[in-house]
Parts: C-alpha cells; structure tokens; sequence
C-alpha cells in the first residue's frame, strides 16, 4: 500500500500538465513551471504572446531550459509505475492477499505459500504452477486429440448419413417413375378395354335399331295404307248409287285379299351380359394376361 502511494505521488510530479501523461524531454520556463518540450512549442505556436499555461505569466523570449533531473526522475517513475502494473496483475489469494505461486492437486486450485502452510491444505500434494500448467496442457492435449478422433468419426457417420438419404432419394425417384409407368400401361390397357366395349356396344345398337327402324317404317307404310283404305270406305258409304257401290266393294275385296300380310315386332336385344357384366373381372383378366412375369423376375428376384 505504502508502495502504491509512493509511486502515485511521484506520478503526479512527473506529469505534464498540458497531455498529462509522462514528460517527455521536460523543459521549464523562468516561472518555474515544466512541460514537453514539443507541448508548450505547440502551445506557443498558436498564441501571439508567450505565456505559461498553468500561472499564465508572459515572456519576451522564448527560453526553454532542459530539465534534466525531471527528465531521470520521470523514467524512474515509469519504471515504478510499470513494475507496480505487473504486480497488481498478477493473481493474489483472496484470503491472505499473497501472490498465488502453488497449485494444490488435491483441491485443484491456485493458492498461496500460506496457503500450503494452513491447516486446510495439510497433507495435499502441491506443484508449482508452471509444473501444474504442463501437465494439464498435456492432458488437454490428449483430450483435443481424442475430440479430434471423434470429430473425424462424426463427419465420417455424416458423411455416410448424407450418401444413404440420397440413395433413398434418388431410389424414391426412380420408383416414382417406375409406379407412373406401370400404372400408364395399366390405364392404357383399360382404356384401350373401355374404348373397345364402347366401339362393339355401339356397332351392335346399331345392326339392332337398323332391322328395328326398317320393321318400324314397314308398320308406318302399313298404318298409312289402312288409313287410305279407311277414308275410301268412308267416301263407299256414302255412296248413293246402288250399282256403283257394289262394284267398288268387289274390286276393295280383291285389293285386301292382295294386300293383307302380316306384322309382328321387331324384339332382338342388346348383350347385357357382354356389356353390363363383371367388367372389372374382365379387365384385370386382359390386364393379368397382359404381365410379363419374365420380365418381373429378372428384374425383382435375380437382381436382388
């Protein structure tokens, strides 16, 4: 403490008041008063008059004597001043203040030569600390390479990791397109199924409706010509002369006799079985045909 107070005091008398900091070639003017010599030049440089900045007397001159003795005791404080730095850098016990010089392995702490001493640390073995320092930087050192190893162990499984979640990728893909394919031919093949039906449903509706419209005009034709007959045999009745009704009558027996036939419905039907039976059964039996086990097996089972 007193060290510390000594040092201080000296600091302050060898402290330029213009940068505070050390003098640094230390000169004093007539008043009596010190500053760097380059200070107080810029100092003056900037004023007309020359004065002291600290009792603001004036000269005429420019006299700046070197203070040489100022000069050694400035060192010397800057020597003190460092030194006291490095002490009070450097780590103390907290319970006695001393400098901490030992490592205890017991404790595995920094303590004092009163430390070892105590009744606290009796019996502990203890090692200087630059001793104590090697032998851990040693044995972090074989952690780092263990940790090294490990770390290479890890990027090696990640690495491996990566590979296996592209194959999964990559095999999703290539099955993605294999599931679209098979399932095109199987719509192609449906299609080509259903197109096929539609085409062989509509060919037989029409050899169907075709004897059936020809049935249909036949018994149009037949209508039409009782219709005529019967609007004649109205205009018979009303006929008045005797002798022209009777011949007509004779010559309307003859024509029905020539004409009459008979008519009957036309009643064929379309295949329902064909068309409205188990379709699904059909079409996978077509699609089952239509699988190359072959091909199958030399794919799934000779390359596995």
């Amino acid at each position: 403490m007193a060290l510390r107070q000594q040092v201080q005091s000296l600091a302050e008398e060898t402290i330029c008041p213009i940068c505070l900091d050390f003098f640094t070639d230390p000169v004093s003017l007539d008043c009596g008063h010190n500053f760097c010599r380059s200070c107080i030049s810029q100092c003056w440089e900037k004023k007309e008059i020359n004065s002291c900045p600290e009792c603001r007397e004036e000269f005429p001159e420019r006299n700046l004597r070197i203070n040489r003795a100022l000069a050694n005791l400035t060192e010397k404080t800057r020597k003190l001043n460092l030194n006291r730095k490095e002490k009070e850098n450097k780590l103390h016990c907290e319970k006695h203040q001393e400098e901490l010089k030992l490592f205890c392995e017991t404790d595995k702490k920094l303590i004092c030569l009163i430390c070892r001493d105590s009744r606290e640390h009796k019996s502990h073995n203890f090692l200087p600390i630059d001793e104590a320092v090697e032998i851990y930087k040693n044995q972090l050192k074989s952690s780092l390479n263990s940790l090294t190893e490990k770390k290479s162990a890890v990027l090696e499984t990640e690495q491996k990791q990566k590979r296996k979640i592209s194959e999964v990728r990559e095999q999703s893909s290539s099955l993605q397109t294999h599931i679209t394919s098979e399932f095109s031919k199987m719509h192609q093949i449906l299609t080509e199924k259903e197109q096929r039906l539609l085409r062989d449903l509509r060919g037989e509706e029409e050899r169907i409706l075709e004897r059936m419209e020809k049935n249909l005009r036949e018994i149009q034709e037949n209508l039409n010509s009782i219709e005529e007959k019967l609007s004649k045999l109205q205009k018979q009745m009303e006929q008045k002369d005797e002798l022209i009704f009777l011949k007509e009558e004779a010559f309307r027996k003859r024509r029905i006799s020539d004409e009459d036939r008979t008519l009957s419905v036309s009643a064929a039907a379309l295949s329902i079985r064909k068309f409205k039976g188990p379709l699904q059964y059909t079409a996978w039996r077509e699609m089952i045909n239509s699988i190359n086990p072959g091909e199958y097996i030399r794919r799934h089972v000779f390359q596995k």
